[in-house]
């Protein structure tokens, strides 16, 4: 039965992703599947649009390259995988291939994933449905799913993975929800002798796997890796063999990253995100970039904070959200024009086009609230808010919130450690309070309403 679940909530979300889908051309990683096919790291750039195709000219997140064989071309600063996930499909259907239809389909798969990981919590069948709902039309990743250029497509390979990885540690640890006394995690004695005959430190092998699909996804989203946290506190065994197996799984795809990054620039950091970074900072003096800090400064978090926590749509308008336009496109200019809810010549709203607030446009994740006071007492509790803290600081520091967005995206990252909190949250109220269920599920179905608004509202925008 579950599993018949889970396959209709993933085909629904694809069939409602498809319905809001906007034809876009951010194809970034179609085209370096095409190098790849041709044995090469570098894409060809620029490529004027010809043979009803729309070429790549118009990108900007490349760093040109000298070459030897008289063919312009650039590298990418996306980390790859989801280049990889489209090899087979650009392999067949070459540069015409529709990478927005097939994470559409990841996207729904990534619904399916999220459902399975918390049905391994010790949360009620009506929880479980509810969180999945909220993760599928209540969060940004709505949004993500149905826009589906470069970085959504990133942001979609990553929170399935992690999904998957969560889900596996879950279920090979069911008293990781349980509150525990001090040093009781701690590995017992008869265990650490068992994991280390021989003189050598035995993995295990469910955490192992855990780690290695934790850092594959990492190597779409490089910020999750900052989720590692989690790992220490969920999985079977004690904390030292948990760290040992899944830092040996993690350490493989994400030494592959870095010996890819070596072998394509020389440099263990992509060497393109710094010279966009002097791009852009010089080119969007509207969106606050300081050209003097770096790209990853502590300096940039509180205005991202802002952003992330406090910002807020833009009402009754006269223009436009078009953050970097010298000349944004006014509204309301007939004197007679009443405001409408999707009037995009006189609207009584639009979302900011640099970002809005995560806890007003998805407020069912203060839900996770009731939860918070377990932290330090409870192994998942702690893990899970560990692992949405680091992520959340790293991605703050970033001099980028995600422009042009519908809320803030980078939340996509977190998103699967947060929503174990939102479940557990969840359960908390529903089974406490006589008002909880009631109260919890109105906060799903206003986070419903916003993300549903803010998705028209990024089709009538063209967002």
């Amino acid at each position: 039965m579950a599993i018949a679940v889970g396959i209709l909530l993933a085909l629904v979300a694809v069939a409602v992703y498809s319905v809001t889908y906007v034809d876009r051309y951010y194809d970034h990683f179609v085209w370096q599947a095409a190098a790849f096919l041709e044995g090469r790291a570098a894409i060809r750039f620029p490529v004027e649009a010809a043979g009803g195709l729309l070429g790549n000219a118009r990108f900007q997140d490349v760093l040109p390259i000298a070459t030897t064989d008289g063919v312009a071309r650039a590298l990418l600063p996306f980390p790859p995988l989801p280049a990889l996930v489209l090899l087979p499909f650009v392999a067949i259907w070459g540069l015409s291939v529709n990478d927005q239809a097939i994470f559409i389909a990841l996207a729904g798969l990534d619904v399916a994933l999220c459902w399975w990981a918390i049905g391994r919590l010790p949360v009620s069948v009506v929880v479980r449905l509810a969180t999945t709902i909220f993760f599928a039309f209540g969060t940004v990743f709505w949004f993500s799913a149905q826009t589906t250029t470069t970085w959504y497509q990133a942001h979609i390979v990553a929170v399935g993975l992690t999904f998957l990885s969560i889900g596996v540690v879950l279920g090979a640890d069911p008293e990781a929800a349980d509150d525990e006394p001090d040093g009781a995690d701690d590995d017992p004695p008869d265990e650490a002798r068992a994991a280390t005959e021989g003189g050598r430190y035995r993995v295990e092998p469910r955490q192992f796997l855990a780690g290695l699909l934790f850092g594959l996804a990492a190597t779409a989203r490089l910020t999750v890796a900052f989720g590692a946290p989690f790992y220490a506190f969920v999985g079977p065994g004690g904390l030292r063999r948990r760290v040992a197996s899944a830092g040996l799984g993690a350490a493989i795809p994400i030494g592959i990253l870095v010996l890819y990054n070596v072998v394509t620039t020389g440099q263990v950091l992509h060497p393109a995100y710094d010279h966009l970074y002097r791009l852009e900072s010089v080119g969007y003096p509207s969106l606050g970039y300081h050209p003097d800090w770096a790209a990853e400064d502590p300096r940039y978090v509180p205005q991202n904070l802002g952003i992330a926590l406090f910002g807020l749509p833009i009402l009754a308008p006269s223009v436009l959200p078009e953050s970097t336009s010298p000349q944004p496109t006014p509204v309301c200019v007939d004197p007679t024009d009443h405001r409408g809810l999707f009037d995009l010549a006189c609207p009584l709203a639009v979302p900011r086009d640099t970002g809005m607030s995560v806890i007003l446009t998805s407020p069912a994740y203060l839900l996770a609230i009731p939860v918070l006071r377990r932290y330090g007492r409870s192994r998942l509790v702690t893990g899970a808010v560990l692992a949405v803290g680091f992520i959340a600081f790293v991605n703050l520091m970033h001099f980028s919130q995600g422009w042009v967005q519908f809320g803030y995206r980078f939340s996509n990252d977190a998103a699967p450690f947060a929503l174990i909190l939102v479940a557990l949250g969840f359960e908390r109220l529903s089974t406490r309070y006589r008002w909880g269920m009631l109260g919890a599920m109105s906060l799903v179905v206003v986070s419903l309403a916003i993300n549903l608004w803010g998705v028209m509202w990024g089709r009538l925008l063209g967002w």
